[in-house]
C-alpha cells in the first residue's frame, strides 16, 4: 500500500516545484513592472511634494532671506510674528468674505444643474459636456478673459457694454473699492470654472438614488417638486452635499489664480496665498516667514475641514 502511494505521488512532485517556480516568478515580474509604471510617479510625487513640505517646515524655524537655505534658528518667531501680522490676518478675512459668496452659491447653483441636466431625457451627454467643459480651462486664461474682455473697466468691456445699453456709466470694476465691485468678477470667474465639476458629482449622487423612493413618496401623495425634492432627494444626496462643502471650501482657502491676475497684490482683496507668495517670492523673499504662514494656513485648512467633517457626520456608517 505505501509503495503504491509513493509512485503515485512522486511524480507530481517535480511539477508541483516546477508550478511553485512559476507561480513565484510570475509575482516577481508582476512586481517588477508595477515599480516600472508607479515608480516615477512615485518618485515625483516624493520629489516635488513632500521634500518641499518638509522642507518649509524646517525653514519656518529659521530666518532665510533671499536664499532656501537657512542661516539663523529662530524657533516658533517666525509663527508669532505671522499670528500677529495684520495682513496676514487681514488676507484671512478676505478668504471668509470669498467663501461666503463662493461656497453657498456654488452649492445651489451646482445642485440646480444636476437637477436640471437630470431630468433631460434627449442630449443628456451633450449638456453634461458643455457644462463640464470650462473645468478644463486654465484658471490664469479665464481670469484673463474675465479682465480684459467681460470686466474691463473702459467702455469696450462686454459689462460695460450692456450698462451702456441703460444709460449706466462706466464702473472700474477691478479697482472701485467703495463699492466692492471687484468681488463680482471674482466670484463669477470662479463660479464659471468650477460648477461643471461639481455638477458632476451631484449628479453621480442622483443617480445612485432607488426610483423606488420617488415611486413610494407618490403613493404617499407627496407632491412632485419641493416636497418629493426636501424629504427624499436632498436626504439621500447628504453625504454628496458634504463633499461638495468640504472641497469647495478648501478650494476658496487655495484661491490665488483669479485674486492675482485679476487684481495683483493689493491690500483691498488679497487672500492668504497671494499675501504669502508676496512674502516669499517678492521683492523681500523672506523664506522664513513665508514657510510658516503656509503651515498655519494648512494647520487652519485641516482643521476647518476636520469640523465640517465631524458637524455633517461625514463618514459615518449609512452614508
Amino acid at each position: 500500500m505505501s509503495s503504491t502511494v509513493k509512485t503515485r505521488t512522486d511524480p507530481a512532485a517535480p511539477g508541483e516545484r516546477r508550478g511553485s517556480r512559476r507561480k513565484q516568478k510570475g509575482i516577481k515580474g508582476n512586481t517588477l513592472w508595477f515599480w516600472v509604471f508607479v515608480g516615477p510617479f512615485v518618485l515625483g510625487l516624493l520629489i516635488f511634494s513632500y521634500l518641499p513640505i518638509i522642507w518649509s517646515f524646517v525653514l519656518s524655524f529659521f530666518e532665510a532671506y533671499n536664499t532656501a537655505t537657512p542661516s539663523k534658528f529662530v524657533g516658533l518667531r517666525n509663527y508669532v510674528d505671522m499670528l500677529t501680522d495684520h495682513n496676514f490676518l487681514s488676507s484671512l478675512g478676505t478668504f471668509t468674505i470669498f467663501a461666503v459668496f463662493i461656497v453657498p452659491l456654488t452649492f445651489v447653483l451646482s445642485l440646480a444643474l444636476a437637477l436640471l441636466v437630470n431630468q433631460v431625457k434627449i442630449a443628456r451627454a451633450f449638456f453634461r459636456s458643455v457644462f463640464f467643459l470650462p473645468t478644463a480651462c486654465s484658471y490664469v486664461v479665464a481670469s484673463l478673459i474675465w479682465k480684459l474682455s467681460i470686466f474691463n473697466g473702459v467702455r469696450f468691456g462686454l459689462a460695460n457694454t450692456v450698462l451702456g445699453w441703460f444709460g449706466v456709466d462706466n464702473i472700474a470694476w477691478l479697482s472701485t473699492v467703495s463699492p466692492p465691485w471687484y468681488w463680482i468678477p471674482l466670484v463669477t470667474v470662479r463660479l464659471w470654472l468650477q460648477l461643471g465639476f461639481y455638477m458632476i458629482l451631484f449628479i453621480a449622487g442622483l443617480q445612485r438614488i432607488s426610483p423606488t423612493l420617488y415611486e413610494a413618496a407618490y403613493v404617499d401623495g407627496a407632491k412632485p417638486g419641493w416636497q418629493v425634492f426636501r424629504y427624499i432627494t436632498l436626504p439621500q444626496l447628504r453625504s454628496t452635499s458634504v463633499a461638495v462643502l468640504i472641497l469647495n471650501l478648501i478650494a476658496a482657502y487655495q484661491a490665488f489664480d483669479e485674486f492675482y491676475n485679476l487684481v495683483g497684490n493689493v491690500n483691498y482683496a488679497r487672500p492668504p496665498l497671494v499675501y504669502l507668495y508676496g512674502i516669499s517670492l517678492g521683492s523681500i523673499q523672506d523664506l522664513g516667514h513665508g514657510s510658516a504662514g503656509a503651515l498655519i494656513l494648512a494647520v487652519i485648512i485641516m482643521i476647518v475641514t476636520l469640523l465640517q467633517s465631524r458637524i455633517f457626520g461625514f463618514g459615518k456608517a449609512g452614508d
